[in-house]
């Protein structure tokens, strides 16, 4: 990393940009999930400047997402969405930015949401972006024709994370996983795969939106990690972002973790984090 590089400083204004990315990329894959399974039951609403996502049963994109940036949403408002929830067999479960309006937490939790988990956010400035490839270590966007080898080591990589840092508070089952691949891609991310002496190795994702380059997802065969396969996936991502014209990217974490560590180690500073709160329905 670059010792007189500036850390990234993060106000709310560029919160809120990113948590509106957030907000479409949530948007954008419930629907795909929608358009793949043909259910009737899903839903996607707009509250308060965020959204409001039911995909399917167990899906990530069960939650709400990009509140804080534009006013406390209507106890009316909430009514209908755990409703709507509810009526699914889901529990609500809202993601918030600890830079967006105070107000809406204290709000959440007079309505009995707890808090369960966090996240990171952590951010890097594309103005020098530095491809960095590892000897013996070949990174592309994806083809079509390897999308099932690609999608197998993905998730297998997810279904075995490392230990370090804070678990994720959610475990999914493989086919919810290899499903939520799908709609990502149907979404319109882009599909990277890294090969180590020949094999795959492991695989990521990239969203590019309104400037904002998202990592949406990297992981590494067992075999194949502490090889320099993760610093590659996010070199090529980066590199290409800077050039489609982005000048910011982001990747969310579990704090402490690996994957944490790695991206810091490639430049990126922790933004903000979010916390995770969860209703039963």
């Amino acid at each position: 990393m670059d010792a007189s590089r500036s850390p990234l400083f993060c106000d709310v204004n560029l919160a809120r940009r990113i948590e509106q990315a957030e907000a479409q990329l949530i948007t954008e894959c419930s629907r795909a999930s929608q358009g793949r399974t043909g259910a009737t039951t899903g839903f996607v609403t707009s509250v308060a400047g965020g959204v409001a996502s039911f995909a399917e049963s167990d899906s990530p994109f069960n939650k709400v997402a990009g509140l804080g940036f534009s006013g406390v949403p209507s106890a009316a408002e909430m009514d209908e969405i755990e409703e709507a929830f509810a009526a699914c067999g889901s529990e609500v479960q809202i993601e918030l930015a600890h830079l967006g309006d105070p107000e809406i937490g204290t709000f959440l939790t007079e309505r009995g949401y707890r808090l369960v988990s966090f996240e990171n956010v952590l951010g890097r400035a594309l103005d020098r972006v530095e491809r960095v490839t590892p000897p013996g270590i070949e990174v592309r966007p994806s083809n079509d024709d390897e999308f099932e080898a690609w999608l197998a080591v993905v998730v297998d990589a997810t279904l075995h994370p490392d230990t370090q840092g804070v678990p994720w508070h959610e475990e999914f089952p493989r086919q919810i996983l290899e499903d939520a691949e799908r709609d990502a891609t149907a979404a319109g991310v882009t599909r990277y795969t890294a090969r180590r002496d020949g094999v795959i190795a492991g695989g990521a994702s990239l969203r590019m939106a309104d400037g904002i380059a998202q990592l949406t997802g990297a992981a590494t065969a067992f075999e194949h990690r502490r090889r320099g396969v993760q610093t590659a996936l996010t070199s090529a991502r980066l590199a290409d972002a800077a050039s489609a014209g982005c000048d910011i990217a982001v990747v969310t974490t579990q704090p402490g973790s690996k994957s944490q560590q790695n991206v810091q180690r490639q430049g990126f500073d922790l933004l903000y984090t979010r916390a995770v709160l969860v209703k039963q329905s």
